[in-house]
């Protein structure tokens, strides 16, 4: 109880958090709400499934909103360091690491976080370094397709 009520109050602004069932407190939803970048306007929810082996291993995250972007498929698998057990960067999980870690992680997506060097999404990387206006465009699609708030 102790982790979820440090995880809501040290929440970025353009987070929010809702558990399905309160007893539940290992499986939640996660929805956030871009106010700058090209993902402004969009609405993006996530489940966040926090396991036995927590926090030895990192939860498990799936992105349920279709979205354009390079670090997370139009599947829902996300490329982040902090959901590896072990990664190339150095910044993968570690029994240290907090919930709050995902969350920030997970909103900084949308925003600074972005990784076109080690892309998930090849051809959204593809896309912008070859044509930015294209990749905003496309990118404006699926926030009006899938995500608007």
């Amino acid at each position: 109880m102790i982790m979820v009520q440090e995880m809501e109050q040290t929440l970025p602004g353009t987070c929010r958090v809702r558990f399905e069932d309160p007893h539940l407190l290992h499986d939640f939803y996660l929805t956030i709400t871009p106010d700058e970048g090209f993902w402004a306007g969009g609405r993006f929810r996530f489940h966040i499934y926090v396991t036995e082996e927590y926090n030895m291993a990192p939860p498990s995250v799936k992105c349920l909103t279709k979205l354009w972007h390079p670090n997370i498929s139009e599947h829902g698998d996300i490329c982040l360091s902090l959901l590896r057990q072990n990664s190339i960067d150095g910044m993968g999980w570690a029994p240290t690491r907090k919930l709050k870690d995902i969350i920030w992680g997970l909103n900084s997506l949308f925003t600074d976080l972005l990784n076109f060097d080690d892309p998930l999404n090849i051809e959204a990387a593809e896309l912008y370094l070859k044509d930015k206006e294209a990749f905003q465009s496309t990118v404006r699609e699926y926030v009006t397709q899938y995500a608007k708030r």
